[in-house]
């Protein structure tokens, strides 16, 4: 009898774990430390602001899902990375209180520092860490954007944690015996007839070890979104209920807390932010990261089939599967974007 082996390298085993998946995820609300410090009114007001145009999100997307029953989930983020808060027990019944009151649902809660810390693998918070952050892995996926006809002298953005579109514009100096470097504009690689130029920051490091910039963990909150994060094949970031006494600690709660037990999947084919337009600036800089970002071609393979057998069609690149609306939210204190 003839024995047959087959031999394979385990990192080209394309098997990834799928996560539930809604239609659509919508963000009613990215708040930062200054505003989670107003009043149970001051969210009344939010959410109600939102509210109008959740609902016109829910009526179109019956129009998109065959059958016209999408399922729809909710979030808000908190940023309790840049600021010091109220212990969740105060926070988050004020937030879930406030939605009611407004007639809107808050399906998950959803920690920014989350983006930040290692993250347990799998649905089970008792596994242990995985020593990598969601922001970990999303920076080991950056690919450089070279502008055409350079060297790529210029270091790499895992050496100096700044991300561009383009070109930057050199830095003029006159040295003695040499012709002064000429001053030229900044060019955008996929320009359009003229040039929108972006340079942004992901992260710098200090005596107190790395800070992420909001852009950059906005980044990863948006792919976790859509269920595009894995850890060796393992789904990352899978949200936990809510339990029946919050503790003191945020650090203490899971990345993602669902706190509406009829709550559809929190990630989703498609993800919708509905915003302030102060937020315009932090958000044109995720998508410039996120077109510089590989996405695991399996995962996307495996959203792309499940979606087909929906009968949906999604666009190739994910982050087209990223939708806003920049609106009136009210007064915004605290949103000033690091």
């Amino acid at each position: 009898m003839t024995a047959h082996a087959e031999f394979y390298e385990s990192a080209a085993d394309p098997r990834v774990q799928s996560a539930p998946l809604s239609h659509l995820s919508v963000e009613l609300g990215h708040f930062y430390a200054p505003d989670l410090r107003q009043s149970e009114e001051f969210f009344v007001d939010h959410f109600r602001r939102i509210g109008v145009w959740y609902s016109a999100a829910r009526t179109a997307y019956q129009n998109v899902v065959p059958k016209g029953s999408p399922r729809i989930s909710t979030c808000i983020l908190i940023d309790d990375y840049f600021g010091r808060l109220d212990p969740p027990p105060v926070l988050v019944h004020k937030l879930l209180t406030a939605a009611q009151k407004a007639g809107v649902e808050i399906d998950y809660v959803a920690r920014e520092s989350g983006c930040a810390d290692p993250v347990p693998v799998g649905s089970d918070p008792e596994s242990a860490e995985t020593g990598l952050s969601p922001a970990d892995l999303v920076k080991a996926r950056l690919v450089a954007d070279p502008p055409p006809g350079t060297t790529g002298a210029r270091p790499p953005v895992g050496d100096t944690g700044w991300l561009c579109n383009g070109m930057r514009s050199p830095e003029t100096k006159q040295e003695a015996m040499k012709p002064a470097t000429p001053w030229s504009p900044p060019a955008e690689n996929a320009t359009v007839n003229h040039s929108i130029f972006a340079d942004i920051e992901l992260w710098k490091d200090g005596t107190d070890g790395r800070q992420w910039s909001c852009a950059m963990l906005a980044a990863v909150w948006q792919l976790l979104r859509l269920g595009m994060l894995r850890d060796n094949g393992h789904h990352i970031a899978a949200p936990q209920p809510m339990p029946a006494d919050l503790p003191d600690s945020w650090r203490a709660l899971p990345m993602i807390l669902r706190v509406n037990e009829r709550a559809a999947p929190f990630n989703a084919y498609r993800a919708m932010t509905i915003c302030a337009p102060l937020f315009q600036p932090v958000e044109n800089a995720v998508r410039t990261i996120l077109q510089q970002v590989a996405v695991d071609q399996a995962v996307m393979a495996q959203v792309t089939e499940r979606a087909g057998k929906e009968g949906l069609s999604l666009p190739d690149e994910v982050v087209n599967r990223i939708e806003y609306l920049f609106v009136d939210t009210g007064p915004v204190r605290g949103a000033n974007p690091r």
